[in-house]
């Protein structure tokens, strides 16, 4: 019974961390700067794929210009919305910097 209990806790803690998809939140040319942002509802652990994040991030960058994104800063939570006194969803944001200059391979040198 001891076994039992210890296997149903350890599903229901496994069951409560989700893999979010960050997604293009806000993007500033000038300072070349890429917010991606998910949501995490109460009761919920999100995570993201770093590896797919960077990816959005540097696509997003190659459209302004740039070559490449590198993270910046640590992931900023942010309250969403709020009942009484508990929070019941937080929005993440992760923010990169772009850098580099990209290079159009598609304009010929004259």
């Amino acid at each position: 019974m001891k076994r039992i209990c210890v296997a149903v806790s350890l599903l229901l803690l496994a069951g409560c961390t989700i893999t979010k998809e960050a997604e293009v939140s806000s993007v500033d040319t000038t300072s070349g700067l890429v917010r991606l942002s998910f949501n995490q509802s109460m009761m919920q652990t999100a995570r993201y794929d770093e590896y797919t994040a960077q990816g959005t991030a540097n696509k997003q960058c190659q459209q302004m210009g740039y070559a490449t994104a590198v993270p910046y800063g640590q992931p900023v939570q942010t309250c969403s919305l709020i009942s009484g006194t508990a929070c019941m969803n937080t929005k993440i944001t992760i923010q990169y910097q772009c850098r580099g200059v990209a290079v159009n391979q598609t304009q010929s040198a004259w």
